[in-house]
């Protein structure tokens, strides 16, 4: 996660039972190479101790006694001043109603109060404490000062009660972080198109044609162009994927559908990238009822399907000013992807080897080659596809900076 390294994170936990997630939250933001900070309050030392954090982190634990001690000069200014960001989580409502009237009586809350960085608060607490008046009102009055909310969610609390409450898990914090840091990006205030997954066509209520596509290459573009500060439409085929946060989503089934979808997202982009698994054959007809092995082998007979990619180039002033496609390909890789970018006008194509098993469809790696309308070419290594996303998501920050 590129976007995570060598960035200073301070970590706030307070009292809740859902802080052994923050330890977790804590460990992944490290590996992910960010330097974390943990400042625990009084309450959250009565569910965990700062030793937890600093075994995962490798760095030290703030708790209440530190405020006092000898740290450093002035130890909230400190941490305040040299982080990128500010994680409040979980964060309790005791916490959020201080935040929201300026109450610093422990370390978190005057250090958030020194902090020239972005906060991002994870609220966790009981069915109906979040929902009563006083608290919404703290969320009101945070939310328009500007400060960022990852959930909470709706689900079963430790009292075994039901509703709005519930602490993220860690993976979708660790979504939202990322969605924090990667505003400023170079791709801030640009729009991109993301599509994923292969397409399925009907052959009759049980069965449909499709192809090996995960969605995988699709959704680290997603990511990636999210981490670059890009508002981005996710439009995918059904997958087993959950989509980034932050992503607008826009679920489709069939080739037509993702037509549709494109043509009508794609107006007014900045770009377009098509890494979806479009099918370019459907049934001519869908059986009405299921097919059956009694009634012997079917007789398919099969059509066009719609070609997107060819419908976007003839979209005129309204085409996003950058196209880029995928040629996935078992063989002549390099003459099929140049023969598809010139056919369809594309400003860049990754052309994606499916001929080996650690490249393509269903594996976490790629091999592609990068070619170019301007005729030049860029061979990349085999690369996990979060790494391929950025390669291309970085490339397609360049071709904008030249339209």
């Amino acid at each position: 996660m590129t976007i995570l390294t060598g960035k200073h994170i301070l970590l706030g936990v307070t009292g809740s039972i859902a802080v052994y997630k923050s330890c977790e939250l804590a460990s992944k933001l490290t590996q992910a190479g960010a330097q974390v900070d943990v400042i625990l309050t009084p309450a959250a030392e009565k569910f965990i101790t700062p030793l937890t954090f600093q075994s995962v982190t490798g760095r030290k634990a703030f708790s209440e006694a530190d405020l006092w001690g000898g740290q450093a000069h002035v130890l909230h200014v400190g941490l305040g001043h040299s982080a990128d960001l500010l994680v409040i989580a979980p964060c309790t409502a005791n916490t959020l109603g201080k935040l929201a009237h300026g109450i610093a009586d422990n370390l978190l809350t005057i250090t958030a109060l020194a902090a020239r960085c972005p906060l991002l608060v994870a609220p966790a607490m009981d069915v109906g404490i979040y929902t009563h008046p006083a608290t919404q009102d703290n969320v009101r009055i945070l939310a328009e000062r500007g400060v960022n909310f990852a959930g909470p969610a709706e689900g079963r609390m430790a009292s075994g009660l039901e509703g709005k409450g519930r602490f993220l898990e860690p993976v979708e914090l660790l979504g939202h972080i990322r969605l924090v840091l990667g505003r400023s990006g170079q791709l801030a205030r640009k729009t991109i198109v993301v599509t994923a997954g292969g397409t399925q066509e009907a052959l009759d209520p049980a069965r449909v044609l499709t192809n090996r596509s995960s969605g995988k290459q699709g959704y680290a573009l997603a990511q990636a162009a999210l981490d670059a500060g890009a508002s981005v439409v996710l439009i995918s085929a059904p997958t087993a994927l959950t989509p980034p946060v932050g992503t607008r989503l826009i679920a489709v089934t069939t080739a037509q559908q993702m037509l549709e979808a494109v043509l009508a997202e794609s107006a007014g982009a900045d770009a377009l990238i098509m890494a979806a698994a479009v099918a370019d054959f459907r049934p001519q007809r869908v059986a009405k009822t299921k097919l059956k092995k009694r009634d012997g082998i079917p007789q398919v007979e099969l059509e066009a399907a719609p070609d997107v990619l060819a419908a976007v180039s003839g979209m005129g002033s309204r085409r996003p000013q950058v196209v880029i496609g995928f040629a996935a390909e078992s063989r002549d890789l390099l003459e099929n992807a140049e023969a598809k970018l010139k056919a369809k006008n594309l400003d860049m194509i990754a052309a994606n080897d499916i001929s080996t098993p650690d490249s393509g469809f269903g594996v976490d790696t790629n091999h592609v080659t990068l070619l170019f309308s301007d005729e030049k070419k860029q061979a990349l290594p085999l690369m996990s596809k979060s790494e391929v996303a950025e390669t291309i998501i970085a490339r397609l920050t360049l071709l904008l900076e030249n339209k």
